[in-house]
């Protein structure tokens, strides 16, 4: 099971970038099937990779869900796969704990997987040399195998760089990447633009992989990676429910934000997926229920706005008493309004409240949320505790009218009131929190037999 995991010194380093071209770059030009992840919540990096791959990337997140979950989700994704690449957030040794028991090198010694660092090397030289000892040695658990530079300067730049490497560590340069605008993706306040909005993505990965071919070596990479041993424990075959009922979920430049491991869940608790495009499409398939994920409805809302048809649909499907979960992007589409940079378009009407954009981030990271009584889901798992999940949100409620009724109390994080989330409005959910099916908390066979139920009522239109 060769593998590899693409870290760095600190975030905005440039491993986004490399990873896609590097996933690209083996399938293209070595013929090898690359399993992509992404440590942490995130949805953006992962639809990247898994478009460069051209196979759907898995998030691993420790703070989530306990090592055995990890494992099993690696595990489970790298069937079929050659070599398993894993992007790492942040830097190597960051993370919540001060311990670093949540740190891309917890995740890295979980994994038994060598790690090759990618160091933006813009205003260092021979600096470069105790970065990387210090690095190799902070952690005897941790195999540093490889260093990528990048953001490099010039011929000259470079030769210093290895210089120093060469002379003081014994880590081997494996490849060095200069400045390129034409390399950089289109930034937003969530990040990396997605790749299912980016017209020209093929052509993005393309030049990407093109650049990475050349000036990294491809094949010293998959030696490291081949030296990775064999994991214990691990794969176990998960049960499966015949699909019986169908959930209509958007996918689209609005609405993108779903995870694989969520959607695999969601089938096999015995749901159809029906994907449609709430910009385009004009009807509402027949389905049981819907699961609006999170995205960016505000660089879409004229769009969301004209398409009047789906809009008075899915409100019309929710006032009949049919089950929707909608997180973030979907709580904003199920509002009144949506304002941002001065323009206001309306939404669905269903949240007595409008959305205003905000500069700044108003919830941001991993929360810890508890339900409270008026959750409408049955439980499958044991009552009670805190819930692990995460939020990232620049936008907030505003004249919002009258009470509402909440089925999360937030004992981390921010939701919509710093208090609370999830709004509960007949059997709809709509939470600025993003869940993620994780062991403990299987939201995702919750909601399917929250479906099941609601199927039974009477007079249903679709």
């Amino acid at each position: 099971m060769s593998r590899l995991y693409l870290s760095a010194a600190h975030k905005s380093s440039g491993k986004t970038t490399i990873s896609i071209g590097l996933c690209a770059a083996l399938r293209e030009h070595k013929g090898v099937i690359v399993q992509p992840f992404k440590k942490g919540p995130d949805y953006i990096d992962p639809l990247w990779l898994g478009a460069a791959a051209q196979r759907p990337c898995h998030n691993l997140d420790i703070f989530m869900e306990g090592a055995d979950a990890n494992l099993q989700v690696f595990s489970s994704a790298m069937a079929g796969a050659d070599i398993g690449l894993i992007e790492g957030n942040k830097g190597l040794f960051d993370g919540l704990s001060v311990d670093g028991s949540d740190s891309n090198a917890a995740m890295a010694e979980l994994l038994q997987t060598p790690v090759v660092l990618v160091i933006d090397t813009r205003g260092i030289t021979r600096g470069i040399a105790p970065l990387l000892h210090g690095y190799a040695t902070f952690s005897s658990a941790i195999d540093i195998a490889g260093v990528i530079f990048n953001q490099v300067g010039g011929e000259r730049h470079e030769g210093k760089l290895r210089q120093a490497v060469e002379h003081y560590t014994d880590i081997p340069v494996i490849g060095s990447i200069g400045r390129d605008p034409a390399l950089e993706i289109d930034e937003r306040h969530l990040g990396l633009m997605p790749s299912n909005e980016h017209r020209q993505a093929k052509k993005v990965i393309r030049q990407i992989s093109d650049t990475v071919m050349q000036n990294v070596d491809l094949d010293a990479l998959m030696s490291i990676a081949a030296t990775a041993p064999e994991l214990s424990g691990g794969y176990k075959e998960r049960s499966r429910v015949s699909a019986d009922i169908r959930i209509g979920i958007p996918r689209d430049a609005a609405f993108g934000f779903y995870y694989t491991g969520d959607l695999d869940a969601l089938r096999r608790a015995g749901a159809e997926l029906v994907f449609f495009d709430a910009l385009r499409d004009r009807r509402l398939p027949h389905v049981d229920g819907l699961f609006i994920g999170g995205g960016f409805p505000e660089s879409s809302m004229q769009a969301l706005e004209d398409n009047c048809s789906m809009r008075s649909q899915i409100a019309e499907f929710i006032e009949k008493g049919n089950p929707v979960y909608a997180e973030c992007g979907g709580l904003m589409y199920l509002c009144r309004s949506l304002s941002w940079n001065g323009k206001l378009c309306h939404m669905a009407g269903i949240i007595p409240a409008d959305v205003k954009m905000m500069p700044r981030p108003q919830g941001r990271g991993y929360v810890q949320v508890e339900e409270t009584e008026i959750h409408p889901w049955p439980h499958t798992d044991k009552q009670g505790g805190e819930i692990p999940a995460h939020e990232f949100h620049y936008s907030k409620l505003e004249n919002v009218d009258g009470p509402l009724k909440f089925a999360y109390r937030v004992n981390r994080g921010f939701g919509v009131d710093g208090r609370n989330d999830g709004i509960v409005y007949k059997n709809t959910l709509a939470s600025y929190t993003h869940l993620r099916d994780v062991e403990g908390h299987h939201w995702t066979q919750r909601f399917v037999n929250f479906v099941r139920t609601c199927t039974r009522a009477p007079s249903r239109l679709y």
